[in-house]
């Protein structure tokens, strides 16, 4: 099937395809919606159908929406751990995105569906939270329905260069896919390249978890910086002797705390990624010994129960 084809196929049964392609890229999966909602817009003015696709958009987008929400309800921050590991770049660890969630509360979905990473994290990071469903699903709607309204009074606004672009790409067929797939050659070649900068940039001193049990039981314990999630802290409890800190908040957490006395970040994320970001900010405000704790929060309860 060709373009020009695809294009006929959309003016046809545009309410399902809009359907099917926002509910695939909200649950998750790399299939790029927006270029559908300019196409569909495009086309949908002369058949009437706008509202209807509208619909069809905001429907589908809010139940892959509350399917997300359902699993961060059942699973907590387990379902956000997966979500993490999942990113190519480690940095991007969700409980810095979680932090930011908890501060603009319902806000945050209107615009989640703008901000890449976020669209898919934000639901269940609200699941896990506990937040009330009703208004969930609300703010849910609403930025559903911000996000493809403009995509598709875009493609309207768009029309006849929309329509332009398809009888370009139906010409060149065969030169677009290979302009598309140098694009997504360097899109990963990218995001590897942060990850390899990532590896690099979290080659720092840690401490391991027995290193650390001995620590807290001297004179002098260290401060422990405990970065995971407020979903994750809520629902397997507070370290004890820990500081809760939040990345947006970091020298808060920190207070007083002489500079030359030592300082452990934990979190529970993939390759101690938040634990090593925290750690080389404090060594850039001036603080002499920081060390992200060597596993992380798995590796800390296991040292635990083996001590206990």
């Amino acid at each position: 099937m060709d373009i020009s084809q695809l294009s006929e196929s959309l003016q046809r049964d545009a309410v399902w395809v809009v359907f099917l392609n926002v509910l695939l890229q909200q649950i998750g999966l790399p299939v790029p919606a927006v270029p559908t909602l300019l196409l569909a817009g495009s086309l949908a003015v002369s058949s009437g159908q706008w509202g209807k696709v509208l619909a069809a958009a905001i429907v589908a987008s809010v139940i892959a929406d509350w399917i997300w929400y359902l699993a961060g309800r059942a699973y907590g921050y387990r379902v956000l751990s997966g979500l993490c590991k999942l990113s190519i770049n480690p940095g991007s660890c969700v409980s810095q995105t979680e932090s930011r969630f908890v501060r603009w509360g319902l806000g945050s979905l209107v615009i989640a569906k703008f901000i890449p990473g976020f669209s898919t994290v934000a639901p269940p990071i609200a699941g896990s939270l506990r937040m009330a469903l009703p208004g969930f699903l609300l703010a849910a709607a609403a930025g559903a329905a911000l996000w493809a309204g403009l995509a598709l009074g875009a493609g309207w606004v768009l029309r006849q260069e929309v329509q332009r672009a398809i009888a370009l790409l139906d010409r060149h067929a065969g030169n677009a896919l290979s302009v598309v797939g140098g694009l997504l050659v360097v899109w990963l070649g990218w995001k590897l390249w942060q990850k390899y900068r990532f590896r690099q940039f979290s080659a720092v001193p840690h401490i391991t978890p027995d290193e650390l049990l001995a620590a807290m039981a001297g004179e002098q314990p260290p401060l422990v910086l405990d970065l995971r999630g407020h979903s994750m802290v809520a629902e397997t409890g507070p370290i004890v002797g820990a500081t809760v800190a939040e990345h947006d908040r970091l020298l808060d957490a920190v207070g007083d705390w002489p500079r030359n006395r030592p300082i452990v970040t934990l979190c529970a994320c993939p390759e101690d990624a938040g634990a090593v970001q925290a750690a080389r900010r404090l060594l850039k405000e001036g603080y002499l010994s920081v060390r992200p704790l060597k596993g992380g929060y798995e590796a800390w309860m296991a040292a635990v129960d083996l001590d206990s």
